[in-house]
Formats: structure tokens, sequence, C-alpha cells
């Protein structure tokens, strides 16, 4: 997705690529790519572009302030979010968009991503087109365990309606080739988001919306190890999940 507080920044200082490029040490196409594809520059060069545009670093990137690095933790564990709010949605489109064997969602609502993202649809059965395969699980707004998450996070019923509209989203793709919708009513202790090899876990948290839970960015390493785990736990609800038809 396209930087758009980059572009308005350098827009109205009078920045162009080739003058952005210079001030930092780059070349020009790699200031194109921070503006027209969302790439995100190291931190020292990102540092030195925001000072030169006389603006706060993490307002241009804000990936920069979220992520942490985990890797002596495990090879598997790629970046560690303190909260879901943190993360920019592109972070979830373009995981999904990298994915050319399969995608897998299993959430209770998560109905920021059509939020914040009106084409996730259109990109989901792009993927489908080009072979991926997709599903999505989400909650059962009638089911009494998605109703005592709405109890636990002092939602009330707020969570079922959001389950409701999440279905409405994604409804149109049931029945495609190579998507499947369904509804769970599992107690859920993560939401997944899977494509291929790499998968962000947002984990749940007693008493707190989604939102403001932590998240994880898992790449898978190596037989049995914490992706697997956490595949292993979607493939448990999907197989209790009831398909919705098309």
């Amino acid at each position: 997705m396209p930087n758009e507080r980059l572009r308005a920044v350098m827009e109205a200082g009078g920045w162009t690529h080739a003058a952005l490029a210079d001030v930092t040490g780059v070349d020009p196409k790699s200031v194109e790519r921070w503006v027209n594809l969302g790439r995100t520059p190291r931190r020292a060069t990102a540092l030195e572009a925001a000072e030169a545009l006389g603006e706060d670093v993490h307002a241009l990137w804000p990936a920069l302030r979220q992520g942490r690095a985990a890797r002596a933790v495990s090879p598997e564990l790629v970046a560690l979010y303190g909260q879901r709010a943190d993360l920019p949605v592109s972070v979830f489109v373009d995981l999904l968009s990298q994915a050319r064997q399969r995608i897998d969602v299993l959430v209770y609502a998560a109905v920021f991503l059509h939020e914040a993202y009106p084409r996730l649809n259109h990109l989901l059965r792009e993927r489908a087109d080009e072979g991926c395969m997709v599903r999505i699980a989400v909650g059962d707004a009638d089911d009494p365990n998605v109703q005592q998450r709405g109890r636990e996070e002092r939602f009330g019923h707020g969570i079922e309606s959001r389950c409701r509209l999440a279905l409405l989203h994604y409804r149109s793709l049931a029945g495609m080739p190579r998507i499947e919708l369904r509804t769970h009513g599992t107690t859920l202790y993560n939401s997944l988001y899977r494509a291929d090899d790499q998968l962000l876990v947002n984990g749940h948290v007693w008493g707190v919306n989604a939102y403001g839970a932590p998240v994880w960015h898992l790449r898978r390493h190596a037989d049995g190890g914490m992706f697997d785990t956490y595949a292993g736990s979607f493939d448990a609800v999907w197989d209790t999940a009831r398909p919705v038809e098309g």
C-alpha cells in the first residue's frame, strides 16, 4: 500500500524522489518504493529522511516502533508486537498477499481488516484464482462460547454483532473455487492469520479486547515447532466448524 503520509509531506515541502535520495544516500528508486509501495527503510536511513522532512519518523513509518526482533528467543519468532493496535493493517495485507499455497484465518470477527482494507475480499479471490487454498473461520454469533467471550471482554453483545458483520463481509466468498467459509463456536485462545509458512498470532487476554492484546509473527523453521502447534490448533477448530453455503 502507498505511504500517503510520506507522499503528502514530500509534496508539501517540494521534495522530489531524487532530492530525498540525495540527502539519505540511497537510490531514487528506493525512495519511490517507500512512497508508492509503502516500503520501510532501514532505521538509520528513516531517521535521516524524517529529519530532513521535519517529521516524526514513527509518523512516517509506524512499523519502526512496533516490531521488536526476537531471534534470541526462537528461530521461529520474527517479531513481537505489544498490542494488535500497534500493527498497521498493511502488515496483515502484505502477509496475505505473499501466500501462494494456503491462507488460513481463524477469528471471532476481526472486522478491522475489512474496515481498513475494503479490497480484502478481492485480495482473497485473487489468491484463490492463482491456486491458493483459502480457509476462513469466524465466530458463530449464536454460540454460548462466543457470547461468553463478549462478557469476558466487557464488550457485551458487541461481539455478537461483530461476528454477524464479519460473516456478512465474507459471505460473498462462500462457495467460490478454493475458498471455504465456516463458523465456529470454540473458546478461542488466539486469532490466527496464516499465509503459507508465516503466521500472525493475536493472543487473547481475559478482560481485554483483541486489539489490546499482543501479536507475535512466526515463520516455520522445523517440524514440531511453535508454528506447527498453532497450525494444528487451526485444523482442530476447522474440523468442528460449520460450513457456510454460498
